[in-house]
């Protein structure tokens, strides 16, 4: 694309070129905070240009203003020093860190007391990511325990297919039409997401999706982001580690769908017991309105508001005609007022209905025509758009797929996409759990896959800190407990390390109508143990042992 910023491998270096810098006063008076002047005149530095925003003194630039945030080890004030080196013009922190730079700051200072909670209102108004004037990105957030990514992949495809030019916010990569860049958080930071919204515009992107984590609201990386249009797919047992009960998680991801966050919502609820869908829906309407939230059930009526009052009414759309399709499926979406949509999509799973619908439903909630989607639905088939990592199929014969399955619920979901019908193979699953999270779904997880795999693999995921041999015995004893007690579908249960090994046994066991998942780590290409890295790609893994296996090789090794 003719002038746009060059997009380097890091997505903390991006920045928009075209920034009118505002003064250090302004951003005193956005934030409530009280300016510092330091060795400044308080004159001189109320009127200091800030042009950017940046919480790593080590991407500081000129003129930027350098976010001095508390963490778990250091204080950000520790490294203004560096900052002001490179060029910071500004130091925004809250008391703490005012302490540590001293009355003698060599900087001006912004003190609030919460500088992470007003990085978003920041970055926003230096970069001017999200303008007033309507000349913003059309803006699609996704939340959900599982199926965030491939939810925003299928947003973007659907739009890439309608012709606008997209960017991509998520787990595996940023996109920016087609460039693309590594990405390490699920959400990057405030100060980055409002860059990459500014750079993506001034590139000439018309509309972004983003998964937005329960980490990225509770530590405010999309504050000051408002989006046209918020998704939610799920909500189960996962990072209670950090919001301790279910009911705190849910709390979390609501505050996506307040009319400070978002326009309109689409939620997807799984059946009428689903509690947690039942519950954001019914949320989602009480903060938007009714008629700005569209609930899609996959099974049954669904009532969002079972306590009665003004919004009785159950679900807008609902499931049809659900049928198999090669290793997908073929569906239709139907209103409550007769309007319909067919639907399909290449990946398997019928969890990837639910988030194929989600995606269609959140284009047409933006203000695309019925019509006009239905025609590139049919013509363009965006739905069955590869998405790393996720339900990957790496091989046919055995039926081999990468998963990023890391859940118990993304765990069952995974293992009942694969099944073969009619019972014609056996399910064989390499997985593990990651150490360093939460412990209570390790033999939960085990359980899980004794009852839907018959040949459990228990190997490493990431250990981090942990012992990797600590955490696989305690996945094997919920697959063991469940082979106790009769219940089990398994009947081998092996745990075999290190990774690579295990996937390569499991392709070795495989008959030709079998099945191989290899579930936890989806796309990604390092292992942690220990705090060191080790290159490790279960998609490569599992290739090469295909490969291995059809070329005959392991008959001479």
């Amino acid at each position: 694309m003719e002038n746009s910023p060059e997009i380097t491998t890091d997505a903390a270096l991006l920045r928009p070129e075209g920034v009118s810098s505002l003064a250090l006063g302004q951003l005193a008076s956005l934030t409530g905070g009280q300016l510092l002047p330091g060795l400044q005149g308080t004159g001189d530095a109320a009127e200091l240009r800030v042009s950017g925003v940046s919480i790593d003194s080590r991407a500081i630039r000129p003129g930027d203003l350098y976010a001095a945030l508390p963490g778990a080890r250091f204080h950000g004030a520790d490294f203004a020093d560096g900052a002001r080196k490179a060029g910071a013009v500004a130091v925004l922190t809250d008391p703490d860190g005012a302490r540590i730079l001293g009355e003698q700051a060599a900087l001006p200072v912004i003190v609030v007391e919460d500088p992470r909670a007003q990085l978003g209102a920041v970055a926003r108004t230096v970069y001017g990511s999200q303008p007033q004037d309507g000349t913003g990105l059309g803006l699609f957030g996704v939340t959900g325990t599982n199926g965030k990514t491939t939810t925003t992949y299928f947003v973007n495809s659907i739009l890439r297919a309608l012709g606008e030019t997209t960017g991509l916010i998520g787990t595996i990569e940023i996109l920016a039409d087609d460039q693309k860049i590594p990405s390490k958080l699920t959400t990057p930071e405030a100060s980055t997401v409002h860059a990459l919204l500014a750079v993506m515009r001034e590139s000439g992107m018309t509309a972004a999706s983003m998964e937005v984590s329960s980490h990225a609201i509770e530590f405010d990386r999309v504050a000051g982001v408002r989006y046209d249009v918020a998704g939610f797919t799920n909500l189960t047992q996962d990072h209670l580690d950090l919001h301790g009960t279910m009911q705190a998680y849910f709390d979390v991801k609501a505050r996506l769908f307040t009319p400070e966050r978002t326009g309109r919502a689409v939620v997807v609820v799984a059946d009428d017991d689903d509690e947690w869908g039942i519950a954001m829906a019914r949320h989602a309407r009480a903060q938007l309105g009714a008629d700005n939230v569209d609930v899609f059930a996959m099974r049954g009526g669904v009532v969002a508001d079972r306590e009665g009052g003004p919004q009785r009414r159950g679900a807008d759309w609902t499931l049809h005609s659900m049928t198999r399709r090669g290793i997908g499926h073929a569906f239709e979406l139907v209103h409550r007022d007769g309007r319909s949509l067919r639907v399909s999509t290449g990946l398997p799973g019928e969890f990837n209905v639910a988030n194929a619908a989600l995606a269609t439903l959140m284009v047409l909630a933006s203000g695309v025509e019925l019509d006009l989607l239905q025609r590139v639905l049919d013509e363009h088939d965006p739905l069955t758009t590869d998405v790393p990592g996720r339900m990957q199929l790496i091989g046919t014969e055995p039926t081999a797929v990468v998963d990023f399955a890391h859940n118990p619920d993304a765990l069952a979901r995974a293992l009942a996409a694969v099944d073969p019908p009619e019972g014609n193979g056996r399910v064989i699953l390499v997985f593990g759990a990651t150490g360093d999270r939460d412990k209570t779904k390790r033999p939960l997880m085990g359980e899980i896959a004794a009852r839907e795999a018959d040949v459990v693999i228990i190997s490493d995921d990431d250990p981090h800190g942990e012992d990797p041999a600590a955490i696989r015995a305690e996945v094997a004893a919920g697959a063991h407990a469940l082979i106790e007690s009769g219940r089990a579908r398994a009947a081998e249960v092996h745990e075999i390390s290190p990774r690579a090994v295990a996937i390569r046994s499991a392709v070795r066991m495989a008959g030709r109508g079998d099945s191989v998942i290899v579930a936890g780590r989806g796309h990604e290409t390092v292992q942690e143990i220990a705090g060191v890295d080790h290159p490790l790609d279960d998609r490569a893994e599992l290739r090469a042992a295909l490969e291995d296996m059809q070329e005959g090789r392991w008959e001479h090794q």
